[in-house]
């Protein structure tokens, strides 16, 4: 037997054929509604999952450390090509050396010691104005004798890096032992030149 009209209970009544209607719109709506819900978390888990599966995938961590430089065979190519004596500084074993090469006409040899770093410069036939362009106009703070060796100090405001310098003759030449440093690892690599410094200063006619 086929039922009547939907007896709607807030009414009291059969629902009419548009009231019915509406219902159903609006239920279907409520339907796609949720779907569209759905499809939207299903939709970010999987973004959320290809993100994870991308970040932890892919290998990463640190490039592999390139190995220090051989001062001693740089120091010996560059003293070949110029004919003329090039200072190997004598650092302590920690001190790792990350650059060794002929910059603006001057022999430089970069050092990573524990911690700021070092920077050893011999100047060929240096005019006196080089020392000043290379520490940034700056004049000598003070002197300090290493074994033996007179040394100008600077203390150096640290805008570019560098915080601390010595310079000393070698003959002709002008070595220069600056950096991010304090001034007993300046001291130290100062001291590692003494040998070196004195043989130019007696090379020297």
């Amino acid at each position: 037997m086929a039922s009547g009209p939907r007896i709607v209970a807030e009414l009291g009544r059969p629902e009419t054929p548009d009231e019915t209607a509406a219902r159903k719109a609006e239920s279907s709506r409520v339907y796609r509604s949720s779907q569209t819900f759905r499809n939207l978390i299903a939709a970010l888990i999987a973004t959320v999952a290809v993100v994870a599966v991308v970040y932890f995938g892919v290998p990463r961590g640190t490039p592999p450390q390139q190995p220090p430089v051989d001062v001693s065979a740089a120091a010996a190519e560059v003293s070949a090509s110029l004919g003329r004596t090039v200072i190997v500084p004598e650092t302590p074993g920690s001190w790792r050396a990350n650059a060794a090469r002929v910059e603006d006409g001057a022999w430089t040899v970069v050092y990573a010691p524990r911690t700021g770093f070092v920077r050893i410069a011999q100047g060929f036939d240096a005019p006196d104005t080089w020392t000043s362009t290379l520490l940034g106009g700056f004049a000598p703070t003070g002197a300090t004798s290493v074994d033996g060796i007179e040394w100008d100090v600077y203390d150096l405001p640290g805008d570019d890096g560098i915080r601390y310098a010595l310079t000393t003759d070698a003959g002709p030449d002008t070595i220069v032992v600056y950096g991010s440093m304090s001034a007993e690892t300046a001291e130290t690599a100062a001291s590692g030149l003494t040998a070196q410094i004195r043989a130019l200063r007696e090379e020297t006619p």
